[in-house]
């Protein structure tokens, strides 16, 4: 009899930043991203992408433990804060939840 295979939830987050906000986006982000790897044992990664031609496309790629994980990613001061202090600044944002089967 074999085991059941973990199955890691992914986040892969598109966002478009306002131009203009592009120097003040970048570090929250990745102090979000800092914090996320560092204060969450469920967060594996978190990856932040960005568009050579076009920098303000962003792309998150993110893996947590499970759904649990990413709940708590997503109830974090850190995250919450990074959230509130960059809202404004996000043209456009769309969220993909999938499940990593295999790795």
């Amino acid at each position: 009899m074999t085991s059941p295979v973990a199955e890691n939830c992914v986040v892969v987050v598109d966002l478009v930043v306002e131009g203009d906000a592009l120097v003040r986006f970048m570090p929250l982000l990745r102090a979000n991203a800092a914090a996320s790897l560092a204060q969450e044992p469920g967060c594996l990664r978190f990856d932040v992408c960005v568009d050579p031609a076009e920098r303000t496309k962003i792309l998150l790629y993110e893996i947590y433990v499970d759904d649990a994980a990413f709940a708590a990613h997503l109830a974090s001061a850190h995250y919450r804060a990074f959230d509130e202090a960059s809202q404004a600044m996000i043209a456009h944002k769309a969220v993909h939840r999938l499940t990593l089967i295999a790795g």
